[in-house]
């Protein structure tokens, strides 16, 4: 697909003005990250969308783990009844999101085909009518109408259903997202994010266990916090605070809970 990128151009008075010109596309077969001026990537749809998968699942899998363990921990001291509560937390856990984030990205990548599907067809029944939508579109972006036509023009004759994609929908038709990638990685990653809780509970002496897993915890935490920072191109900090804080809070209701009503029943 091609994309637009901008150039400065001076006038004749030396009045810089910015318009939008064509970028080669890349080259069919490769979907390779674009790269910026300062030489780092531009991660790709899919790629972001596993690694969000990824991110949440890890965070998923601390959370919910140590509040489990810590929890029957809080009811009861005995380590197999811990053990056999952490593992099938971490079993079903990671079950649960694969299945979750599969139906979740593929209703989104059935929309995508649906809107696809829309613009094909739109091509097919009016390309004159389509061709002067794509023009005003990069009209709207400040382009003068010369130029916005020329563009619209040679993009509409490389692949007129990727150029109407792009602008319209904010869909690349080569990078549709992948089901399959993200509930794998939201499972294998929130099972890793599990097993932090559940070793520290287990392996860790019973006077020391509880104190050692909510460290481990936080820690974990820190690190799920400022991957998924990166990510959204966010200050690491205050996204780093909030998921701890958010994950401790919930880590200690469930203690809290389960060290009641092992004293009540």
């Amino acid at each position: 697909m091609r994309r637009l990128w901008r150039r400065r151009i001076v006038t004749p008075d030396e009045r810089i003005t910015y318009v939008d010109a064509v970028r080669p596309s890349k080259p069919a077969g490769r979907n390779r990250p674009d790269k910026h001026d300062d030489g780092s990537e531009e991660a790709s749809p899919e790629r972001l969308n596993w690694l969000r998968a990824g991110v949440l699942g890890a965070n998923d899998g601390v959370v919910s783990t140590a509040g489990l363990v810590l929890g029957v921990a809080g009811a009861s001291a005995d380590n197999r009844a811990i053990l056999v509560a952490g593992v099938a937390g971490l079993v079903s856990g990671s079950m649960s999101m694969a299945a979750g984030e599969y139906v979740s990205v593929s209703t989104q990548r059935d929309a995508q085909r649906s809107g696809l599907a829309k613009e094909r067809a739109a091509l097919k029944r009016d390309p004159d009518g389509k061709l002067d939508q794509l023009t005003t579109a990069y009209e709207s972006k400040g382009i003068s109408h010369d130029l916005a036509r020329q563009v619209a023009v040679e993009l509409t004759d490389h692949d007129a259903l990727a150029a109407h994609a792009e602008v319209e929908l904010d869909i690349d038709p080569d990078e549709l997202l992948n089901p399959w990638a993200a509930a794998f990685a939201s499972m294998l990653s929130f099972a890793i994010g599990a097993v932090v809780p559940l070793l520290l509970i287990t392996l860790v002496a019973p006077s020391a266990r509880v104190l050692a897993t909510v460290l481990a915890s936080a820690l974990a935490l820190a690190v799920t916090g400022v991957v998924s920072a990166k990510l959204g191109g966010s200050p690491t900090r205050a996204a780093t605070v909030r998921n701890i804080g958010g994950g401790m809070v919930a880590i200690c209701i469930t203690y809290v809970i389960g060290a009641l009503l092992g004293s009540h029943l």
